[in-house]
């Protein structure tokens, strides 16, 4: 159920896409649907967790797999499955997060706090690391926002119909430690080291993103 919606949502847009419609998708009577949702907006907001959730649940893993005096590895490897995570979604619903009404309504709740948990991850490493210059610019939520927003390139990526392939995953990835003035030198040490800390995380996800370095 979950897939079909995605599937109408980012084709058709959330409010142009009716329950009815997605009951027909799926096969099932309209009724039956408000078994498992009270409507389109819980439905959209399960969406929408399921492109934040699966790497805010692996932050506290990266954090304790990456040396703390080796920073610049740690964000690379949470951009990396940030990446995945974005990659991974059967219907691109990453988008969904520009849908108007996301930013007032209640029902979103869940979903905003878990992508602000994941602006702080991104936020907290990148301070870690960041040039003075930057440091002094930008607050943990700032830079938070910045990082995360490089990171969503790859919705825009999948809605021109191109694929994320991993040589794109890691310049993502690369681009992330760029924005924090991280010399090209340290980029590609943790990039290399990020590559073999991925295999940790192999037996939950289906795209081989190690396979290649910046």
């Amino acid at each position: 159920m979950l897939n079909a919606a995605a599937e109408l949502f980012v084709a058709r847009g959330f409010a142009a896409t009716s329950t009815r419609e997605i009951a027909e998708r799926v096969g099932i009577r309209q009724a039956s649907l408000y078994y498992h949702f009270a409507g389109k907006d819980e439905i959209l907001a399960e969406l929408l967790q399921r492109s934040v959730r699966p790497t805010v649940d692996k932050v506290a893993k990266i954090e304790a797999l990456v040396p703390p005096e080796t920073h610049e590895t740690a964000l690379y490897l949470l951009a990396l499955i940030d990446v995945r995570t974005l990659a991974e979604a059967p219907h691109n619903e990453g988008i969904l997060y520009g849908q108007a009404d996301v930013a007032n309504s209640e029902v979103y709740a869940e979903f905003r706090d878990a992508r602000q948990e994941l602006i702080d991850a991104y936020g907290r490493l990148g301070l870690q690391i960041a040039s003075p210059s930057v440091a002094a610019d930008l607050d943990v939520r700032d830079l938070g926002e910045m990082l995360m927003h490089s990171v969503e390139v790859v919705t825009a990526i999948r809605s021109a119909g191109r694929t994320v392939t991993p040589t794109r995953a890691h310049r993502i990835a690369a681009a992330a430690l760029r924005t924090c003035d991280v010399p090209k030198e340290t980029i590609a040490n943790a990039a290399s080291a990020a590559t073999e800390l991925l295999a940790e995380f192999h037996h939950e996800t289906t795209i081989a993103l190690a396979d290649r370095t910046p």
